[in-house]
């Protein structure tokens, strides 16, 4: 079974666009849109979006047909039509999925998979070639099993969820509805668990006889793993977002609505809680609980508790405001130290005078 062809959208004009974002067009709002791209790509029938002031360059240069601004955007003269939004970036998204061409798989299992007969498997679901799926699991309505993915025993895949490639949901583990999981994803790998024996000496193995849960509408970046706990579930919460090469330990708990960047890495134990933000490289360790809403800058590590709603930088983590302090005097530390040695050395000096009858 395979995918039906790509089919782009056809043009829209750019007063729909405008409503369906709840935008003000400022200009020629009949012009018709065919697709979406950056202010430094778009020509002639595409819509791009303008966010941030570091872009005013762009913009002034940019050939788009139409740009979408913030609300408090004050026009320039020039040749653009403009629409006013809230939200540049978030309904640039949405208007971006209304040209998203779309993928289609016919349903039904191919001859070229492996499915055991104990598997129950919608009739509506997609299992590509090359899939292997094992006794007693579930496939749910319209879910897609790609090529070359492994869905172990009593797993759970859920409805309209997608493994694109090379994904593997190991035994018991469960993933839930609308999630797409992409190339290399491990769910349910073992959680890294040893006791040092000195009498041997070994490192001891604890088993990992828990499971991993992925709640819905989570979307998982490539080469990413989240493992199964020692014992209870290691929980990825509903509608977060993790991105590629990205670890999360036995036992953790992410909540809802949480984005882990690239190469975030989250030791065993750690709990985030509603909405928490961690840039690229940050990580923490074990059993620590990281509060709702909270900003992990990039490269940072978390030693301990963050409260909720904190903005940290830098390992170990400090407030944003405090980091940038921070960094402002770390460029003239060489100058600083010269500094202070020389008034050291004449403060020896000066004691030395003291001292003398």
């Amino acid at each position: 079974m395979t995918a039906s062809p790509r089919s782009p959208k056809t043009a829209r004009r750019l007063s729909e666009l405008a409503a369906l974002v709840g935008g003000e067009v400022i200009g020629d709002g009949s012009c018709l849109i065919d697709g979406v791209a950056t202010l430094e790509d778009a020509g002639p029938g595409q819509l791009s979006f303008f966010g941030s002031p570091k872009y005013k360059r762009a913009l002034a240069a940019s050939k788009a047909q139409a740009v979408l601004v913030p609300k408090s955007f004050v026009r320039v003269d020039g040749p653009l039509t403009l629409v006013r939004v809230e939200s540049p970036h978030l309904a640039f998204a949405r208007v971006a999925q209304e040209f998203a061409p779309a993928q289609r798989f016919v349903p039904g299992v191919s001859p070229a998979a492996c499915v055991d007969p104990s598997a129950q498997i919608d009739a509506s679901a997609t299992v590509l070639p090359g899939a292997f799926v094992s006794a007693l699991s579930k496939i749910g309505a319209r879910a897609v099993i790609g090529p070359g993915c492994f869905v172990g025993e009593r797993a759970t895949i859920g409805d309209d969820t997608r493994l694109v490639a090379n994904v593997s949901v190991l035994h018991d583990c469960s993933v839930g509805a609308r999630c797409l999981l992409h190339p290399g994803v491990v769910i349910g790998a073992d959680g890294f668990g040893f006791a040092f024996d000195p009498s041997v000496p070994a490192h001891v193995k604890i088993p990992q006889t828990g499971i991993a849960r992925v709640e819905d509408d989570v979307e998982i970046g490539a080469n990413s793993c989240v493992d199964r706990s020692t014992t209870g579930e290691t929980v990825v919460g509903r509608g977060t977002k993790i991105d590629n090469l990205v670890q999360v330990g036995h036992n953790c708990r992410v909540g809802p609505l949480s984005i882990l960047c690239a190469q975030v890495g989250l030791a065993g134990s750690t709990e985030l809680g509603t909405g928490v933000m961690m840039g690229g490289q940050a990580g923490s360790a074990g059993h620590n609980h990281i509060g709702d809403l909270a900003k992990i800058g990039a490269q940072s590590g978390v030693l301990g508790d963050v409260a909720d709603g904190a903005e940290l930088i830098g390992s170990p983590p400090m407030p944003v405001r405090d980091f940038m302090r921070v960094a402002a005097v770390l460029d003239r530390l060489p100058e600083i130290h010269k500094h202070v040695r020389a008034l050291e050395r004449r403060l020896a000096e000066l004691e030395k005078e003291r001292e003398k009858p």
